[in-house]
């Protein structure tokens, strides 16, 4: 069995993530082929292998001094830790505000293909410095759950 090709891709032309991007921000794509919805996918990506728990609870042990968000904040609707802002049936977007940097991922799926997207806005040195000392961690995160999603079965959505 070969491994899921997980591409990096531009954002879709239609993504809310558009409106938040500003000078400085930090934005991430990678796509892969499944036709899951975006909450299927976000369901898989979020749920995480032992080895990511182990570095988010490595993260948790560093951070914690500094007073930045381990759980996220209470949300009716979370995915993992990250509360949902928006769901459209075609994109789905979670994550949140908080003192060093806010971020948002964008989920969606279209013609076949599901997309993980990352913005991520630094507030301060404090979050331009954690952005550096994650991204290799998180493209090894964000390429491996998107190798799991390309993995699942195939479930086209259902019809709105």
């Amino acid at each position: 069995m070969s491994a899921p090709r997980v591409t990096a891709t531009r954002l879709s032309s239609d993504s809310v993530l558009h409106n938040r991007m500003g000078r400085g921000d930090f934005l991430d794509c990678y796509s892969v082929a499944n036709a899951a919805s975006p909450r299927t996918a976000a369901q898989i990506i979020t749920a995480f292998p032992g080895w990511a728990q182990v570095l988010v609870k490595l993260r948790g042990l560093i951070t914690s001094p500094f007073g930045l968000s381990q759980d996220g904040p209470e949300a009716a609707d979370k995915l993992g830790p990250f509360p949902v802002e928006s769901d459209t049936g075609t994109e789905l977007i979670a994550g949140f505000d908080d003192k060093h940097l806010d971020f948002r991922v964008s989920v969606r799926s279209e013609n076949g293909t599901v997309s993980l997207a990352t913005w991520v806005h630094p507030h301060n040195v404090g979050g331009r410095i954690y952005l550096a000392a994650i991204m290799p961690f998180h493209i090894l995160i964000a390429r491996n759950a998107l190798a799991r999603v390309a993995r699942a079965p195939q479930t086209p959505p259902h019809p709105v």
